[in-house]
């Protein structure tokens, strides 16, 4: 990969980490985080509209572009984090567990948003999640992986209401259920690796 298309890539693709007191530089403020990708890709001139653009995209007051993360809770330092993903009009952003550092109260508002704007801009994500609600409601497709190798891999609905991998049904099976009746009767599927045959 020559240095232009590293460029391009580095446009194209950005990240959303999973813990956003510590992904955020708290000597930078609001500003600095945001625009620090169009810096690093050389965009040139002032990007303060741009900013608070995307800072209302995200569901955040762009009048509050002056301060640190250290004012922020949690779930608007993720929006942060946000904001600053979709600086350079990504087509992919890869979301390394992003909501499971947050509250749970505060989760559904994030899942909502990325949700959200997944189909306003038309973004595609790598969603790296162990909370597998999340997944189902976010994926078009999923992949599961075992000890680093995917085991499976396809459309969600596909996957979630007819698994075909043993780890992938064992997986499955351990999602809690609302209903403590139904919860305390279901059979649970115990993933045996010694049974499986390697494909």
């Amino acid at each position: 990969m020559n240095s232009a298309q590293r460029r391009e890539a580095r446009k194209n693709i950005q990240m959303v980490f999973q813990d956003p007191m510590s992904s955020l530089n708290p000597r930078m403020t609001v500003k600095e985080i945001i625009q620090e990708p169009l810096v690093a890709l050389g965009y040139e001139g002032d990007n303060d509209a741009r900013i608070s653009e995307l800072m209302r995209t995200v569901g955040l007051d762009a009048k509050q572009i002056d301060r640190f993360p250290g004012h922020f809770s949690g779930g608007q330092r993720q929006r942060i984090g946000l904001a600053r993903a979709l600086a350079t009009n990504p087509s992919v952003i890869v979301l390394d567990e992003p909501v499971s550092a947050l509250d749970v109260s505060i989760q559904a508002g994030v899942i909502n948003l990325l949700d959200s704007l997944k189909r306003k801009l038309g973004l595609s994500y790598l969603f790296v999640a162990h909370d597998l609600s999340v997944v189902r409601y976010l994926s078009d497709r999923v992949a599961v992986m075992y000890k680093g190798d995917f085991v499976e891999f396809g459309d969600t609905d596909d996957v979630f209401d007819n698994p075909q991998h043993p780890y992938t049904k064992a997986l499955l099976s351990a999602i809690p259920i609302p209903d403590p009746d139904a919860e305390r009767a279901r059979e649970r599927t115990v993933y045996k690796p010694e049974e499986v045959t390697p494909s």
